[in-house]
């Protein structure tokens, strides 16, 4: 027989607690490991981080067509504010989605289930959700220029802009010159400007200025996440770091973990609410 040890069992079977009731088998846990997982997901997806498709090809080539970025959702609830450079994902701010452009459900029920059911929890992006990704340009009280076969310029600051995709041009397109950005406001451009109904556009074309409101930010996308092969990070362009530029308030917003994570961190909160509800620390052996 094994060595007798507090709590009244055998040393050799280690079966029990120190009140004697058997351990669960770990199978038995899964219900509640699966729950913690799902709460987990959720409140990630509310607050923290939320996946996005890429529906069309006005970021190429940071950004193509069906990619998968992830975006920090929890800095403007601190009160961060997007910085120049950094990819943004917003709410339509006023008919700047063409109706050919908004998502459309699968015909399939099945299919439209599954979906709802994995963007819920954050492992998928969501099908009926009307939301824009562009670069900020430029923030309240910034002065942009944007005229044909010249670079962009913020206060006076010409901006290098190698992300550009090949061939496109900074504003001959869509040359809207001289404007003066608002407070509680900011100035939006996609990467590939030839095919991009940005800012610049909308103020052409739109009664709101083109001019994209803070309270319309979902978040700031800092990875692309899916395919595997396009994985990057989503940094902020050395040219917006240039010293003559003027200093922003606010800081870089902070990563977030991801939906997936969340069976990552039930694990272990799982195991541990298990070892303290069995006593698991091992007690003094008795003489």
């Amino acid at each position: 027989m094994g060595q007798q040890v507090a709590g009244g069992v055998s040393a050799e079977r280690g079966t029990a607690g120190p009140a004697g009731r058997p351990r669960r088998p770990l199978w038995k846990e899964l219900p509640l490991l699966i729950l913690v997982a799902l709460v987990l997901s959720v409140v990630i997806k509310t607050f923290f981080v939320q996946a996005f498709s890429i529906p069309s090809d006005s970021m190429n080539n940071a950004l193509v067509r069906n990619d998968r970025v992830l975006v920090d959702k929890f800095s403007p609830w601190l009160g961060v504010t997007p910085q120049r450079g950094q990819v943004i994902v917003f709410h339509d701010p006023g008919n700047w989605l063409n109706p050919s452009e908004l998502p459309k459900p699968s015909s399939s029920a099945t299919v439209r289930g599954l979906q709802s059911a994995l963007s819920w929890i954050g492992l998928m992006p969501s099908a009926d959700e009307a939301d824009l990704i562009k670069r900020v340009i430029a923030v309240g009280g910034d002065t942009v220029v944007c005229n044909a076969g010249a670079p962009v310029s913020v206060d006076g600051v010409a901006l290098s802009e190698p992300y550009l995709y090949p061939g496109a041009t900074p504003c001959d397109n869509d040359p809207v010159g001289t404007v003066t950005i608002p407070s509680g406001y900011l100035w939006v451009m996609g990467d590939h400007r030839n095919d991009s109904e940005d800012s610049r556009y909308q103020r052409l074309h739109n009664t709101g200025g083109g001019l994209v409101p803070l309270k319309d930010v979902v978040g700031r996308a800092f990875v692309v996440a899916w395919p595997v092969s396009h994985w990057a990070t989503l940094s902020v362009p050395s040219t917006f770091n240039q010293r003559a530029l003027p200093a922003e308030h606010g800081s870089a917003a902070p990563y977030a973990l991801t939906g997936l994570t969340a069976l990552a961190g039930a694990i272990p909160l799982t195991l541990w609410l298990r070892r303290r509800r069995d006593g698991s620390s091992s007690p003094a052996a008795t003489d």
